[in-house]
């Protein structure tokens, strides 16, 4: 299975323009699988995502789908959608056209993150079936929260993808925790940054093993287009090894839930 990786810069409230970007690369790549960053179709900087965003199926997810089709490609991308309220949204297009989205739960709200100001919470998470296997979808700051990817793994997920826009502080953070968050689900791990902005996006897009190994890693704050071909066959070997989905017990859940029931 051949992925790519795509960090790039997107143009700030150009939604035409970015999907001008990522046909090129998609169109590049003859990839299986093409992954771009969070809120890629719009730029992650903006104030007025109430004004970009768009409901799913949309204009600009129909034109996406278009893409996906003629490649014969799954696609990833984010986006401000809108419903109800407006989502932080993580988009898999398939080669078929259909369309799945996961809604970005945790939004960072400190520092230089005012994500809460813009977005609503998401509160559904599902495991997306595709030919290749069992995908789960994460946005950014849900990295540093491993529940979301144990509940894909538990799903039997083989491919965990986090789409993000993470400035250069950062960086050491998410370097860390992306090879904890593949060992203990034994599964691979996506993970695809922006690059550029004033934010210092630092790129470093990584594939890893389910070993917690690193396959590939793009270079740090330049566009790149970072490619992998996965041999989904190593999953046997990895839970075989350390076998920690069979091995988890819902009683743990319960207790958390009760905790975090009483902080809150």
């Amino acid at each position: 299975m051949k992925v790519s990786l795509v960090q790039a810069s997107p143009k700030s409230g150009d939604k035409d323009g970015n999907i001008r970007i990522m046909k090129k690369y998609v169109e590049k790549s003859n990839s299986d699988l093409v992954v771009f960053g969070e809120l890629f179709l719009t730029g992650y900087e903006r104030k007025n995502f109430s004004e970009l965003a768009e409901p799913i199926p949309g204009e600009s997810t129909n034109r996406i789908t278009e893409i996906a089709k003629e490649n014969n490609c799954y696609l990833v991308f984010g986006m401000p959608e809108k419903e109800k309220h407006i989502y932080n949204t993580a988009v898999l297009v398939h080669p078929d056209g259909k369309i799945d989205f996961y809604r970005k739960w945790f939004l960072p709200h400190f520092g230089i993150f005012e994500e809460k100001n813009y977005f609503k919470d998401g509160n559904e998470i599902n495991v997306f079936k595709t030919k290749f296997g069992k995908i789960g979808v994460l946005i950014c700051y849900d990295i540093f929260f491993p529940e979301i990817c144990k509940f894909y793994a538990l799903q039997d997920a083989d491919i965990l993808i986090c789409i993000s826009a993470s400035p250069e502080i950062s960086r050491l953070y998410f370097e860390r925790v992306m090879r904890a968050r593949a060992v203990e689900n034994t599964c691979f791990f996506l993970y695809t940054n922006l690059v550029g902005s004033k934010l210092n996006f630092w790129g470093g897009s990584t594939v890893v093993g389910p070993k917690g190994d690193i396959k590939i890693r793009g270079e740090y704050f330049k566009e790149k287009l970072v490619e992998y071909d996965i041999d989904l066959n190593e999953l046997k070997s990895a839970r075989e090894m350390r076998p920690v989905i069979r091995d988890t017990r819902a009683g743990i859940y319960e207790k958390l839930y009760k905790i975090t029931v009483h902080r809150s």
